[in-house]
């Protein structure tokens, strides 16, 4: 069994912005149907946020609705980390927009960049500052503006994103029977090529010709991405059941990211677990990146499908290729 980390996820909750981007306004905006988007990707809508909406308000709303959540008062937060892709700016980090903003004074805290790994990556790095008994309270928050950095004449990727955010609140776990009790993460650089956005970095900063030639949007090989998901979501899945001497029949929940509905439907099939054992919400919010882990955990817990005690498997992949596991066992 791997070694267990003594940190409980305490409370969750999103946020989403108002505004609403059907399929059927897509097939008004590119060349696409809302019958192939739902088919193909699994969407119906997403969210999307106003001009002047940035990653740091996505973050900073889901991070107070935690607070209320849980009772917590600001100043107790010791830590703050913010998994994104699409920071307001490349600094200060949204981190501290986020640590200003809700009064955590203090509080210190850093943004993560992991593509749609990302949150399950703050988590696991949140839970050992917790679990070491060096922070009381941590926020791992996962929120990212997709938006604006998704190509609307680009039909085969301005279906698939939506924005949005989702924070949890770690705290220290007194029992061996609750928290996190393993993570399994890892990175395969090869696959960068498949799944970038080239422009905006000092290999080629902003100008005319970056403008020009759409290098500040997202540049995905669907096909090349889908069958890595489908892969490693599963491998990664089993790794960390079966080395804790579990099996899918002691699973109550898979939380995976949402960024394909055949992806996920592919890997349950892997798995052998029934529709009840996986939580999906591409459907209503697309994929959010950072977001749509903890956004489906708060999907599970409004919807009455965790309790304390249950076994809990989160998994991504994402763009670098990045991918993340963590294997749990529900604290409320």
């Amino acid at each position: 069994m791997g070694k267990r980390i003594a940190a409980n996820i305490t409370g969750v909750a999103g946020y989403v912005p108002p505004k609403l981007l059907t399929n059927a306004d897509l097939e008004r905006m590119v060349d696409t149907t809302d019958e192939w988007i739902q088919q193909r990707v699994g969407v119906r809508e997403r969210h999307i946020a106003e001009k002047g909406t940035a990653t740091s308000h996505l973050a900073t709303a889901a991070a107070q609705l935690v607070l209320e959540k849980t009772h917590t008062k600001p100043e107790e937060i010791d830590l703050i980390i913010v998994a994104t892709v699409t920071p307001d700016m490349f600094f200060p980090a949204t981190a501290c927009l986020v640590q200003n903003r809700i009064g955590a004074t203090r509080a210190w805290g850093f943004d993560l960049s992991g593509a749609c790994s990302g949150f399950l990556y703050a988590l696991t790095i949140g839970a050992q500052f917790v679990g070491a008994a060096t922070h009381k309270k941590a926020l791992v928050i996962g929120s990212d503006v997709m938006s604006s950095i998704i190509d609307y004449e680009d039909r085969n990727t301005c279906v698939l994103f939506g924005d949005g955010a989702g924070a949890v609140l770690l705290e220290h776990a007194e029992s061996d029977s609750e928290g996190i009790l393993d993570f399994q993460h890892d990175i395969d650089g090869s696959g960068g090529e498949y799944l970038f956005m080239p422009g905006g970095g000092s290999l080629h900063p902003p100008s005319h010709e970056t403008l020009n030639q759409k290098m500040h949007y997202v540049h995905q090989d669907g096909k090349q991405v889908f069958k890595y998901a489908v892969r490693r979501m599963s491998e990664i899945a089993c790794q960390l059941l079966e080395r804790n001497g579990y099996s899918h029949q002691d699973v109550t929940l898979v939380v995976p990211h949402q960024a394909n509905l055949r992806i996920i439907r592919a890997m349950q099939d892997r798995l052998g677990l029934e529709d009840s054992k996986i939580l999906v919400n591409i459907d209503r919010f697309a994929n959010t990146t950072g977001g749509t882990i903890p956004l489906g955990l708060c999907d599970a817990v409004s919807q009455g499908r965790l309790k304390k005690g249950d076994l809990v498997v989160l998994v991504a992949v994402g763009a670098g290729y990045t991918t993340g596991g963590v294997l749990m066992r529900w604290a409320y």
